[in-house]
């Protein structure tokens, strides 16, 4: 498989997975316009798009795509199902398109019904998890969040983690600010300054590599907890997590 990232709006990415036999799946087409030049450029033709939530980003090039290509299956999860003739998707659900298998996660916390698509090694998790970082919690709790990461971390540390926006440095920043000492982070984000300033994009990223940057993956850290100022022992790590949120909010 060949994974395609377009960039879009002020900061999307819109993902195409080609199987490198003319066929290609879309996943989040904010909006049409880069999604019909790439098929063209590349010379593919779509047979399917997934959605992960309902966000306008993520949805808006959908009926234009679909102008062009009317055969195309699309597949999102209730929440889009008001905007669009689909086939809805939840947790358990697992579908096949061409030679890949999907299993489909429940993740709620950005929108109340956001899913994610995973088929190895590719995980299309849209606004939930981002390298480095969460996405904000609009229509979710913080405990909903970090209990849709868990599932999302106990897949394989070779997961593709790719999320929908390029946000990996202003995370690092953030998380900088909370653990200034840390090696990992520190490093990780002298890297992405070069990849950026080269106009390369930092994602997909690996589970693997957000096992040491990403700080809403460390819940379970003595450290960072008496860093955010808990008591030890921290019975309820979503506390954690929701303190994280908090203060990214503010930050």
């Amino acid at each position: 498989m060949n994974l395609i990232s377009i960039p879009a709006l002020q900061d999307n990415y819109i993902w195409l997975l080609d199987d490198q036999q003319g066929t290609v799946i879309i996943v989040d087409p904010g909006e049409a316009a880069p999604v019909l030049a790439a098929l063209n450029h590349h010379n593919l033709t779509p047979t399917a798009i997934l959605l992960t939530h309902h966000h306008h980003d993520h949805v808006g090039g959908v009926n234009e795509i679909l102008q062009h290509y009317p055969q195309v299956a699309l597949y999102g999860p209730q929440e889009t199902a008001a905007k669009f003739r689909q086939i809805t998707l939840k947790q358990g659900d697992e579908i096949t398109l061409g030679q890949q298998n999907y299993r489909i996660f429940d993740v709620p916390g950005h929108t109340s019904g956001h899913i994610a698509y995973y088929s190895a090694p590719y995980l299309f998790c849209g606004d939930t998890m981002f390298s480095g970082g969460c996405g904000r919690l609009f229509e979710g709790t913080a405990r909903q969040m970090y209990q849709s990461f868990q599932q999302l971390t106990a897949l394989p540390e070779d997961t593709l983690v790719c999320c929908a926006h390029e946000y990996t440095l202003a995370n690092l920043k953030f998380a900088r600010s909370i653990l200034p000492q840390d090696r990992d982070i520190e490093t990780y984000e002298q890297q992405v300054q070069e990849m950026r300033k080269k106009g390369v994009p930092s994602v997909p990223t690996t589970l693997e590599k957000e096992h040491k940057i990403n700080v809403f993956l460390r819940c379970h850290d003595a450290d960072l907890q008496k860093k955010l100022g808990f008591v030890l022992p921290v019975s309820e790590p979503w506390q954690v997590f929701a303190r994280l949120r908090e203060r990214k909010d503010t930050y």
